[in-house]
């Protein structure tokens, strides 16, 4: 099969536009539709300047989403003043799985010449995912302590290095699969914090000084064509799944969210047209309300920022160490 653009043999076919693309435009598809992105949700502030820049954190895992929105962000303001890049990347403590993909990141950031900096979850909070997993002592899937944790070390590192805004890797499959769980679990208020934490304009967020802002400019692209990406640019990407990922919960959304794309081509993106709508409307009427912002304090045992007198991250800790 060619390409639609050219005579060049096609590398990929989506089902959901009917294109055929080959490498060159395929990959130039994919960049093009992240920096739209950027330029939509206004992740660059207009005030910045080179005296003045901003300060983005990445949360690299050396996975292939991350790697990808790593490389086409240095592609797309390594040059440029008004940006200052830092690599952060958490080490949940996996066997055979997470120091690979450490090895990626460490690798890609000397070749862009970026930033690197590595938490683990044994310094920081004295366990390793494996035993947690093991343990389990409130009877949860593995990703609902690893969530609460990884979040956790992002905001407190994102803040320790001053950043403006913290940028994370999740792909079109990954957002409408938090939509679809938000939506099923029928929680108006999480989808106005996932609007106002991710997913809409800088300028039309509500104002959340306690937490350094969210940006996911892979956020337009499936799953597949990220992978494909990383593949065709040889990035130095660990595409292996967590062990741990298929007890969670998202991973029976994931399944349904395939078999509804297989059957219905284009569902991925109709949800988040829709999803995104809902949420600023969402948002626009629980405003600071969807994070209990109003009622925020310092953690007794950390001083994070919480809702509660003790934050879910110490709460999980202290049943670890019940055990």
């Amino acid at each position: 099969m060619d390409c639609d653009t050219c005579d060049r043999e096609a590398v990929m076919q989506a089902a959901y536009s009917g294109r055929h693309l080959c490498e060159p435009h395929f990959c130039r598809s994919v960049e093009k539709r992240v920096r739209r992105r950027i330029r939509e949700d206004t992740l660059l502030d207009p005030d910045a300047t080179p005296d003045d820049p901003e300060t983005w954190v990445i949360g690299l895992s050396g996975g292939k989403d991350s790697v990808v929105l790593t490389h086409i962000l240095d592609e797309t303001f390594g040059k440029d003043p008004r940006v200052e890049v830092v690599a952060l990347t958490i080490h949940e403590g996996i066997e055979g799985y997470r120091d690979e993909s450490v090895d990626a990141c460490v690798e890609l950031t000397e070749e862009l010449g970026l930033r690197h900096e590595i938490a683990t979850y044994e310094e920081e909070f004295d366990v390793q995912m494996d035993d947690v997993a093991d343990e389990d002592p409130l009877d949860m899937a593995p990703c609902a302590y690893c969530g609460v944790f990884r979040r956790d070390l992002l905001e407190e590192y994102a803040d320790e290095y001053g950043a403006d805004k913290l940028l994370t890797g999740h792909n079109l499959d990954d957002e409408a699969q938090t939509a679809l769980m938000n939506i099923l679990e029928g929680d108006v208020k999480q989808i106005a914090k996932h609007f106002d934490a991710s997913i809409g304009d800088f300028e039309d967020r509500t104002e959340q000084e306690d937490f350094v802002p969210r940006a996911k400019p892979l956020r337009d692209i499936p799953e597949k064509e990220v992978a494909l990406y990383a593949q065709l640019r040889e990035l130095p990407a660990h595409i292996t799944e967590c062990p741990h990922a298929s007890e969670a919960y998202r991973g029976e959304i994931q399944e349904l969210l395939w078999d509804l794309e297989e059957n219905h081509p284009g569902t991925r993106h109709s949800i988040m047209s829709g999803y995104e709508e809902l949420a600023e409307l969402a948002a626009d009427r629980y405003g600071g309300e969807s994070d209990d912002t109003t009622n925020l304090s310092e953690c007794e045992q950390c001083g994070s920022t919480t809702s509660n007198d003790v934050c879910r991250k110490c709460r999980l800790l202290e049943s670890m160490q019940a055990v």
